[in-house]
């Protein structure tokens, strides 16, 4: 029997600096598609996603995060212009100095209440990350 063709499976962080829930620490893309994004990338295979999500994190911020939850699983086939991801978002903590690295091309630490443009559908994310902030509630089923 073949192998079923699947969404290819990412991760993403938002990565709260030094403890502040108002203080996410996002990365410029250095590859297409461009813009401002939550650190993260696919998963190896043979590899859990809270590793792949702190591995990612690491990779691309030079920080040690520590995960805090799950926020939500983010499936909508459209998300990313490159084709069919599914990708478990984490709500993370690190301190520190953050460093672009690998797919970094720089590094911006904004408020997630007004955080500009962001690629992929990562304001819906930052959204339910206000939205868990304020109720504790994660990220709704869509």
């Amino acid at each position: 029997m073949p192998a079923p063709e699947t969404p290819l499976l990412t991760v993403d962080c938002l990565i709260r600096l030094d403890g502040d829930p108002y203080r996410l620490v996002l990365i410029h893309r250095r590859n297409p598609p461009h813009g401002l994004a939550l650190p993260g990338g696919f998963v190896d295979r043979g590899e859990r996603v809270e590793h792949a999500a702190l591995r990612e994190a690491n990779e691309e911020t030079g920080l040690q995060a520590t995960l805090v939850c799950l926020l939500g699983v983010y499936s909508d086939p459209a998300r990313d212009p490159r084709g069919h991801t599914v990708s478990c978002v984490y709500v993370a903590d690190a301190g520190g100095e953050p460093v672009a690295a690998d797919d970094a091309a720089a590094i911006e630490i904004v408020d997630p209440r007004n955080p500009g443009a962001l690629a992929f559908d990562h304001a819906t994310i930052v959204g339910d990350y206000l939205r868990w902030l304020t109720t504790g509630e994660v990220a709704p089923l869509r």
